[in-house]
């Protein structure tokens, strides 16, 4: 039996938080039944179509899931909502702050109503404070976390190359439901979770946020090199490709210099023999260093690394993350089914002997409303109006 088989999710989803979440509660045997506006549906369907005409992004956090689409201006469609929220253990939304209140599917109504129901909301900065209405994108976010502030180069503040902001909320949500779903089984209720995105990120933000309250100044910018810890980071090689490496403590620092550099003086330099020092003295390390290794090609120094235990690594493009020799040992690529045919997944990464994970296929918009209407006991053909692409947009 997969540890949430029984349990039904209902979603009021869109962009990346909320179905990254739902696809995971789906991951380990929830129904998860996607609310789509008839139509378009979900607006990340719409972000690219590099996925053989889907969006990446859709592909991604959407599998394993019942495509229902209800036009809830419409009184019959907010009734069919309402019957699927009686029969549902988990409810999760994450539109415009007060939509789905204005909708009469308020947390107080709903606890009320149906007290075993777990309801979670995801926005951006809470359901109250001066920032609740602002609107809130991954990238804003990261600014308002301080994240941009520490990532990029010196002259070049930059944000993460994936929507953080999104995944932490997402990651806090699902973690959140489980606790919750934990929980019921010990009480009997249900719980009423907030989550917002510039909450889950501050939370990611721990080092940086410590240093800064605690610290007379605030983390550098450094590139792909470490604020606090040298050398940490990129170094480039005789092939003009970069080994990217860690030291972490002096024991290795001193096995560096000695099997690496084969410059065992170097570590006992006054200028390099602590961390502190070497972060202070940084270029003048950075030149032994890539003086060292602009005579090897890069393999080679991996190798040398390697043999020392210093923990390196290569810079890989995405391209060579789908074909890593490591996931491919560990057999970490499965397939779904889609709307156009069989895509890759990668397989969810906490393993298990006794579970697998499901991967269900990827639906298309509205793709189950016929089925869950009759099975809620409602007529598709008189739903017709509030559950079609017509509807919708009048």
């Amino acid at each position: 039996m997969l540890p949430l088989e029984g349990i039904t999710v209902v979603s009021l989803e869109q962009a990346v938080a909320a179905p990254f979440a739902t696809r995971q509660l789906a991951d380990l045997g929830a129904r998860v039944i996607k609310v789509e506006r008839p139509g378009p549906g979900d607006f990340a369907r719409g972000y690219d179509q590099t996925v053989k005409g889907m969006s990446s992004h859709f592909v991604w956090a959407n599998r394993s899931k019942e495509s229902i689409a209800l036009d809830l201006k419409h009184e019959e469609a907010k009734k069919v909502l309402e019957e699927l929220l009686s029969k549902a253990d988990v409810f999760i939304h994450n539109l415009a702050p007060g939509a789905v209140d204005r909708l009469g599917f308020s947390a107080a109504e709903l606890k009320e109503k149906y007290p075993q129901l777990i309801i979670c909301s995801i926005s951006g900065y809470g359901t109250f404070g001066p920032y609740t209405n602002k609107k809130a994108y991954d990238l804003l976010i990261q600014c308002e976390a301080g994240l941009v502030s520490v990532t990029g180069t010196e002259d070049t503040p930059s944000k993460a190359g994936i929507s953080i902001a999104d995944i932490a909320a997402g990651m806090y949500t699902y973690t959140g439901v489980l606790t919750a779903l934990i929980a019921r089984s010990k009480t009997g209720k249900g719980a009423v979770i907030e989550v917002s995105m510039l909450e889950a990120l501050a939370e990611w933000m721990g080092f940086p946020l410590y240093y800064s309250a605690y610290g007379e100044q605030e983390p550098k910018r450094t590139g792909a090199s470490h604020a606090t810890i040298y050398p940490y980071g990129p170094f480039k090689a005789g092939d003009e490709k970069f080994v990217f490496m860690g030291i972490q403590n002096e024991r290795e620092w001193v096995r560096f210099c000695e099997e690496v550099l084969k410059k065992p003086e170097v570590a006992v330099d006054s200028r390099f023999d602590n961390n502190s020092k070497r972060v202070v003295n940084k270029e003048a390390l950075k030149e032994i260093i890539e003086d060292v290794f602009q005579q090897s090609a890069s393999l080679q120094i991996i190798d040398l690394l390697e043999e020392a235990k210093i923990a390196n690594a290569r810079l890989n493009t995405l391209k060579e993350l789908v074909d890593h020799p490591q996931l491919q040992a560990r057999n970490r690529w499965s397939e779904v089914d889609s709307p156009v045919g069989p895509l890759k997944a990668l397989i969810p990464p906490v393993t298990s002997d006794e579970i697998s994970s499901v991967m269900k296929p990827i639906p298309e918009v509205g793709q189950h409303t016929e089925a869950i209407l009759k099975e809620f006991g409602f007529d598709p053909e008189k739903m017709q109006a509030s559950t079609s692409t017509d509807a919708a947009e009048k």
